[in-house]
């Protein structure tokens, strides 16, 4: 390590005696990838991005606007640069897999403006599978504090790729993608679809991840890591000169987008980069991206399958309140007007606890239980509605608990905001520290509508702080985070591991009771390559009643029955939920016994095909106990797929469940035809299964004695 650094040092030195200097220049460790920074004749920071010797990122433009200073541009020249090369592998201590690599080659470019000697670094990271870079602002004389106006970050792209995209909104995540050329996007148009909650979009503007491919087979997916005291990103869309550039998310209380004491980072703006769709799936470039971990001990979170009170009240059999009122001196009372419906009783609860103890899932979520219900959505005055410890009269908080520690099950922690956040921060001590009390290790936070305060949006600094601070003190009290109305996941599980999943997508729940019809089959193929590629989902998978016309005869899950069991393998995340209700799995025992056996933690993942939008294949080995579970899964089209199970152990036997579409299977004309056959292979086995319109297989491969 001296002698890297005292080379390092002796590159800086050279670099400072040369005035014209204009160029310096970083490839991968496999030299695949190489990065080319320079500066113009009037000083604009730019850089290019090269792929096995072509160019995919032309010459592109970096810089900043202030609201309180001029921008940083140009006349600029390079005080010094440097070079170093890492290789840091890492273990997850839950997650996709054990080991990571984490091999890169760093460039430094310390820039100084000439005129007013303010500075900036810029550091490029390499990688095998793409690249990040960050500016970085050194404490300085004279400027002290950074009120960013525009983050001027350029991508300009080298052909019209076929883009996967939702648009920039600024409060939520949960659309439908889009599948255009590049030169097609049309982010406005599309905000007038009925399913948009909100229509905070800036002109063609894009969130991330947003995942392109070229006619040539390069994959590109742009996204950011490490998003910490810093706005969101999104990206502007020029679809005339095929470029984009960062459009930060913004408040409607101030005239800047991000505050920052200087000294500060950024996040890191990231690229990823593959000549095939699954080696996206692989890439662990956001991860790696972000600091090592600050908590050292996880021990006391486990990776668990769970049920819940949850879709029985998007279906509408059960409500989420109690129904209570508010007397003159604000207090609740009991008006006994939703007593029959209320959901999160402790009779009910019970169920899914019996459930769950006797099918190998760990936990119960309780939606519904605490005060604060009926207040909670459609009202300005949101703050102060919700109490995080008062429950019901209906739910024995002490018994439920009590129950569930003598079936050896985990209640997991509902706390839903309706986003006053306010609230939520003054409860949150209070509120975990009874969690702790009971032995609760996981809550699901959730932000439902227009942020309180008032001009605040979902992805802006003010609540990228606020989802971060949250984790951070809940993991003083030993509780994991899944949080759902969230802001995007940009690989901060690497630093906080107990930032555990999220939503952050257009999840199950919209087939229950969205005006379109639902989530169409071509949704889950793409967000294995898009969302993703970001970090865990909570997805909620499992539902075997496809069609309940019992409940919402007008709306249904679009998938097969087989494609909801492979999504326990192929959409990752550390809490898998059985989503569906209790009745409805206990009349399908067969398709049950693949819930009951798929692992959520894994040794090593394995992408064994795929194709953006289409299909993808994913082979998941489990960590306790070494067995393989393979999920498939397809969009509208029918498909057949060849499977070759090299790897497995040599020498070994496997007994393989395969859980496949039946001849006749189709996601809308018949979702619940399932085929379940058992057959011994090895690591020389191939197999071949066909997957029906909109549907899927899973298979568990079982270590033989």
């Amino acid at each position: 390590m001296k002698q890297r650094l005292l080379l390092i040092a002796i590159t800086f030195l050279m670099v400072a005696c040369s005035s014209s200097l204009k160029k310096a220049s970083i490839s991968s460790p496999n030299e695949a990838i190489t990065v080319n920074f320079n500066l113009t004749e009037k000083g604009e920071p730019t850089y290019q991005v090269l792929f096995k010797n072509k160019v995919v990122v032309d010459t592109s433009f970096l810089g900043f606007e202030f609201t309180d200073a001029e921008p940083l541009k140009d006349n600029f020249e390079i005080k010094a640069f440097g070079t170093v090369s890492k290789n840091d592998p890492w273990e997850m201590p839950w997650g996709e897999q054990l080991k990571v690599e984490n091999e890169y080659n760093e460039l430094i470019v310390f820039l100084v403006e000439k005129d007013t000697e303010r500075s900036v670094n810029i550091v490029f990271r390499v990688h095998d599978d793409g690249i990040g870079f960050r500016y970085e602002f050194q404490q300085q004389d004279g400027w002290t504090e950074a009120l960013i106006k525009e983050e001027k970050t350029q991508f300009n792209l080298t052909q019209d790729y076929k883009t996967f995209w939702i648009p920039g909104d600024w409060d939520i995540y949960e659309h439908l993608y889009n599948t255009t050329k590049l030169s097609e996007i049309d982010a406005l148009q599309f905000a007038n679809h009925k399913d948009l909650a909100q229509t905070s979009i800036p002109n063609n503007a894009v969130n991330t991840p947003v995942t392109l491919v070229g006619d040539d087979g390069l994959h590109l997916s742009f996204h950011e890591a490490g998003l910490v005291d810093y706005s969101g990103m999104t990206l502007g869309v020029d679809t005339d000169n095929l470029s984009f550039e960062s459009i930060l998310v913004g408040s409607d209380n101030t005239d800047y987008k991000v505050k920052r004491q200087i000294p500060f980072k950024t996040p890191w703006r990231t690229i990823q980069i593959t000549d095939n769709a699954p080696d996206l799936i692989a890439s662990n470039l956001i991860v790696n991206l972000n600091e090592p971990t600050k908590i050292h001990d996880m021990s006391w979170f486990t990776p668990m399958k769970y049920t819940g009170v949850w879709w029985e009240m998007h279906l509408g059999k059960s409500s989420w309140d109690y129904g209570m009122t508010r007397d003159d001196n604000g207090n609740w009372v009991d008006t006994g007007e939703a007593h029959g419906k209320h959901g999160a009783s402790t009779e009910n609860v019970k169920r899914f606890i019996d459930f769950s103890a006797k099918n190998n899932i760990g936990g119960v979520l309780v939606e519904g239980w605490n005060t604060g219900w009926e207040h909670w959505i459609g009202f300005e005055d949101r703050e102060g509605v919700f109490d995080f410890v008062t429950p019901y009269p209906d739910y024995n908080l002490d018994e439920v608990t009590r129950y569930a520690k003598e079936k050896g099950i985990e209640i997991i922690m509902h706390h839903e905001t309706s986003a006053a956040t306010e609230t939520y921060t003054k409860q949150q001590d209070t509120a975990y520290a009874l969690m702790q009390k009971y032995g609760m290790h996981s809550v699901k936070s959730g932000y439902v509508g227009k942020i309180l305060p008032k001009g605040e949006y979902h992805h802006g600094q003010y609540m990228v702080n606020h989802y971060n601070n949250a984790a951070i003190k809940a993991a003083k009290y030993q509780v994991a985070v899944n949080a759902h109305e969230p802001i995007k996941a940009t690989g901060l599980r690497r630093t906080y591991p107990n930032i555990i999943s999220r939503e952050g997508l257009r999840g199950q729940e919209f087939n229950a009771w969205s005006s379109d019809g639902g989530n169409p089959p071509e949704h889950l193929p793409i967000i294995a390559f898009t969302r993703m590629l970001s970090g865990p989902i909570d997805y909620t998978p499992g539902i075997f009643n496809i069609k309940f016309d019992e409940y919402k005869p007008n709306n249904q899950v679009n998938t097969t029955i087989a494609q909801q069991l492979a999504l326990y393998v192929v959409i990752y995340s550390p809490i898998q939920m059985a989503a569906d209700l209790v009745e409805h799995y206990e009349a399908n025992p067969e398709p049950l016994q693949f819930i009951k056996d798929v692992g959520v933690d894994w040794q090593q993942t394995k992408v064994l095909n795929g194709e953006v939008g289409d299909y993808v294949t994913i082979a998941r080995q489990e960590r306790k106990t070494g067995d393989w579970f393979v999920g498939g899964i397809t969009d509208e089209n029918s498909r057949n797929l060849d499977l070759t199970l090299d790897f497995l152990d040599e020498n070994q036997k496997y007994e393989a469940t395969i859980y496949k579409d039946g001849e006749n299977a189709h996601w809308n004309d018949n979702p619940l035809d399932i085929t379940i056959e058992k057959i011994t292979v090895s690591k020389d086995s191939k197999l071949s299964v066909r997957l029906a319109e909109g549907g899927g297989f899973a298979i568990s491969v079982i270590r033989l004695d």
